[in-house]
């Protein structure tokens, strides 16, 4: 069994959840633990006819068997918490660790009356930015200190080492997307940390050697929410012809949607260290595409696309969504 890092590869809302949790059935791992920023990123995993959205649970939670952990470097709200293990029904296998910095009610507050958090950055208003900042001034609060969240604390580090010298499968799912970290995305337009998978790792205490794989996920058509350059962005009327319109999971805002960026996908992979890439939203590209599962089901101008992405990114596509729907992929792993 393996230790493989999934992140996103654009700006956030690549469709990274359905691709956690399609590996997660197939892979079977013994834990999934979340990486990044905190509640400020949500992540939709569709099953049939219900649709979740998770800001704070691992969106492997559909994979019964895997216990679910909240890293060490990542944000954590009591509530939003709370509220997420009760609704999906995780109670026992899921931890937080007892070093996660912890989201109280005037961090929110902060976030949302800062002009130039709220209107200049577009800040999603969930506390994350302020709470980073009292992280690092060494006045925030630990996970440890709230006594709601005594049953489920953990050392994440210690757990998931330990299941890597078992064998056990392990799989590190971050956060929002590559062009809004902290370090290397389009400053001061960006996230209140890095998201890259460098830092998905020390979020969970998982060293560089005993990362296996990096699964870079990217979409077909890019989005972005809130403000900030976005270099192949398409006008609104444009994006509506091609039946594409889509909304934030958190905030609830309209997505900027854009053409295929190759530059930005190339450094992507380059700074993520990426092994494998997934591309959503492939049935966009051709809807004849839609719910596929084989390969050979793609049209010629969608194996087209697939082809054009691996030139640009220089490492293999493993894995296409067809669909919204977790069944809606195509797999080619095995065959790589």
């Amino acid at each position: 069994m393996t230790c493989t890092i999934i992140v996103g590869g654009f700006f956030g809302d690549e469709g990274k959840g359905k691709i956690v949790a399609h590996i997660a059935y197939r892979d079977k791992p013994g834990i999934i633990s979340r990486g990044g920023v905190g509640p400020n990123a949500g992540h939709t995993v569709t099953v049939g006819e219900k649709a979740y959205g998770v800001r704070m649970v691992p969106s492997g939670f559909v994979y019964p068997d895997a216990r679910l952990f909240i890293g060490t470097g990542v944000l954590v709200d009591p509530r939003v918490f709370l509220k997420e293990v009760n609704l999906l029904g995780v109670q026992g296998r899921t931890f937080v660790d007892i070093r996660c910095g912890i989201i109280e009610e005037y961090h929110i507050q902060r976030d949302r009356k800062d002009e130039h958090l709220a209107k200049t950055i577009g800040s999603t208003g969930t506390g994350c930015g302020p709470a980073n900042a009292d992280r690092v001034l060494r006045i925030g609060r630990q996970a440890k200190d709230v006594s709601e969240l005594k049953d489920f604390l953990i050392d994440v580090p210690l757990e998931i080492n330990a299941a890597l010298e078992e064998g056990t499968g392990v799989i590190l799912e971050g956060s929002q997307g590559f062009g809004i970290s902290l370090f290397f995305g389009t400053y001061p337009f960006v996230t209140s940390k890095d998201t890259s998978a460098s830092q998905i790792a020390a979020d969970n205490g998982v060293g560089p050697i005993r990362v296996d794989d990096v699964l870079v996920v990217f979409k077909a058509y890019p989005t972005r929410v809130g403000e900030g350059p976005f270099s192949t962005e398409m006008s609104s009327e444009t994006s509506k012809n091609l039946g594409i319109e889509e909304f934030g999971t958190v905030t609830h805002r309209p997505r900027r949607i854009g053409e295929w960026d190759g530059k930005l996908a190339k450094y992507s992979v380059m700074v993520n260290g990426g092994t494998q890439a997934a591309i959503t939203g492939i049935d966009r590209v051709d809807h004849t595409c839609f719910g596929a599962t084989r390969y050979e089901q793609l049209s010629k101008t969608a194996r087209e696309f697939i082809d054009g992405v691996e030139v640009d990114i220089g490492i293999p596509v493993s894995l296409i969504s067809t669909g919204p729907d977790i069944s809606h992929i195509i797999d080619l792993r095995e065959e790589q």
